[in-house]
């Protein structure tokens, strides 16, 4: 366990999302997002579950605040709702009620010294783009730019700190490979490869937008956010292993991150892998898409900052893997599994591996060349109705936080902040409400959705005041 503290203007904070915690799915004039009509359905999400009231932010504004104020949060990670301020996804709808919803949140937020951080897209498409196409559809680049223009002239005032996407490989991969999420489109080894694509040049775009017609006035900073999970070499003296986990972080985040950080286009070894396997299966071109010398050059460069979100860890062996049918996981040549030796949480797949962080921390100092590092999104998952006296999360966050700290100071890393997931239990996508992420306890069952802190939202105020870990009092001397 290390002791220490992090650099002044280290900032701490909370995430959320909206169609996580807003509710008021149609109030006001909203129009419907994919994820609105997908948890209509009965059978799609658990307990058949839904966002339309979820903790009722839409309503809560002030509460939020205060609970904010409480923890002491330098920042406030939310998402905006595009059909809450375009209802059709064009601009030519503007809806004033979505648009003073957010004035309202962001004021209240400034007003408390707390600076928002906000994500364009968190995965809630407006219906009516989808029925033209979704992210399959070249034209969603400029309707996405548009958006963001925009939000730019609308927030940019106080708004400093932009993410335009946020998981772009889970919208790729849960929604159009294995279209476990909507617009559940299911084919595994070319749409995820075509929607990367058009995401990557739609986030080129608003960069530049940002660059050219903002940045001057407003000096904010623009960035995306993928999710990445630390993977572990089976056997770390065996050199296909290593080869393995690295092939596995190039396919899940180099497949963003390196056209953005480093040469505009993808990993060589996802270039190498998709290419030579398209090649035996008789196909006439490689599955994934190529960027022309101007693309790349336009899409090289645009973030500002490197954001990510992260929750666990796997261990990773090289595997062959079957040529069909054509996928994106198979196209990777690898095995994850887990230790069953790790506590589990909520999630099956996540479970609390604190060392995990501390490597991925350096793995991304490493590959990019030590940027300015933010950390959206990272807690875990209880499985159960009350959770206020909530050890287990204490603990995750001791430890995670505590190896962060390690980065920081033993390892160099340029690590300029943190944010818990989540502010308050809410919605968690296909898992409906079971999962408890929160710092803030919802009651699901009452019309009002209280809000009760628990334990780790204390120790977590405890962690911001003290700007990290120092050393208990009675040792420092």
């Amino acid at each position: 366990y290390f002791y220490g503290t992090f650099p002044e203007d280290f900032t701490w904070g909370v995430s959320s999302s909206a169609y996580q915690i807003e509710g008021g799915w149609d109030a006001d004039g909203k129009g419907p997002s994919i994820w609105d009509n997908f948890t209509h359905v009965p059978g799609n999400i658990k307990n058949n579950d839904n966002g339309d009231i979820a903790c009722d932010s839409y309503h809560k504004v002030e509460e939020d605040i205060y609970l904010l104020r409480a923890l002491g949060v330098k920042n406030y990670h939310f998402s905006l709702s595009w059909s809450r301020i375009f209802p059709s996804g064009w601009n030519n709808s503007v809806n004033r009620h979505g648009v003073d919803y957010y004035n309202h949140l962001i004021n209240g937020l400034i007003a408390n010294n707390i600076t928002p951080i906000v994500t364009l897209y968190h995965w809630d498409l407006p219906q009516a783009l989808q029925d033209i196409g979704g992210w399959e559809s070249s034209t969603l680049i400029d309707l996405f730019d548009s958006f963001a223009d925009f939000c730019f002239q609308t927030f940019g005032d106080r708004v400093k700190f932009w993410i335009t996407f946020h998981e772009p490989q889970v919208i790729a991969w849960l929604g159009y490979g294995i279209g476990a999420f909507p617009p559940n489109v299911n084919d595994p080894g070319n749409a995820p490869y075509r929607v990367a694509h058009i995401l990557l040049k739609a986030h080129a775009r608003v960069y530049h937008t940002y660059d050219d017609k903002y940045r001057a006035s407003q000096g904010g900073v623009i960035a995306l956010c993928p999710n990445i999970d630390w993977v572990e070499p089976r056997t770390p003296s065996n050199p296909r292993d290593i080869e393995a986990a690295d092939r596995y972080l190039q396919f899940l985040v180099g497949w963003f991150t390196h056209p953005i950080f480093k040469n505009g286009d993808y990993p060589d070894v996802m270039k190498w892998k998709v290419g030579n396997r398209s090649e035996v299966q008789n196909l006439p071109s490689s599955r994934l898409p190529v960027f022309t010398a101007e693309e790349r050059e336009y899409i090289r460069g645009t973030a500002d900052v490197f954001c990510f979100s992260t929750y666990t860890t796997k261990i990773v062996t090289h595997a062959t893997t079957r040529l069909r049918p054509f996928s994106y996981e198979y196209d990777q040549e690898v095995l994850t599994k887990v230790d069953s030796s790790w506590p589990s949480s909520a999630i099956t797949d996540h479970r609390a591996v604190a060392w995990g962080l501390r490597r991925l921390l350096n793995w991304i100092k490493e590959e990019y060349g030590n940027p300015p590092i933010y950390i959206i999104e990272n807690g875990v998952g209880i499985k159960t109705k009350s959770d206020v006296d909530d050890s287990t999360r204490i603990f995750y966050y001791k430890t995670y936080i505590d190896e962060a700290l390690k980065a920081y100071k033993l390892d160099g890393v340029n690590l300029r902040g943190y944010n818990a997931w989540s502010f308050m239990d809410n919605f968690e996508w296909l898992n409906g409400y079971d999962p408890r992420f929160g710092l803030h306890q919802v009651d699901f069952d009452n019309p009002n959705r209280p809000r009760t802190p628990k334990r780790s939202a204390v120790y977590y105020a405890e962690i911001i005041r003290n700007n990290g870990i120092p050393l208990p009092k009675e040792d420092d001397w």
